[in-house]
């Protein structure tokens, strides 16, 4: 756990999909996963696991701008032990 994620070691997938908006997360989870549970809503950034074709993935949201999205990866990574994030529902790049 961190200050910014209640979730257990090993309540995060190795995979991570990250759109910024907390209901974005919510929607993809309880559409698109089989066997979703939320494991994260500290300052309601909704985080859940499943399976998506038989792979375990968890979706979790970055929050608004590049600093919070820093945050969250960093965590995820280094606490974590995810090994992809794949970022969502950008509408530019960043330069």
């Amino acid at each position: 756990m961190t200050v910014h994620n209640e979730a257990n070691f090993g309540d995060i997938a190795k995979t991570v999909i990250m759109p910024g908006d907390p209901l974005r997360a919510k929607y993809i989870a309880e559409n698109f996963l089989d066997d979703c549970k939320l494991v994260n809503s500290v300052r309601n950034i909704l985080a859940y696991t499943g399976f998506y074709k038989g792979k375990q993935v968890s979706i979790m949201a970055s929050g608004m701008g590049m600093p919070s999205m820093g945050i969250y990866c960093y965590e995820l990574y280094k606490f974590y032990e995810v090994e992809s994030i794949i970022r969502i529902g950008s509408c530019r790049s960043i330069c």
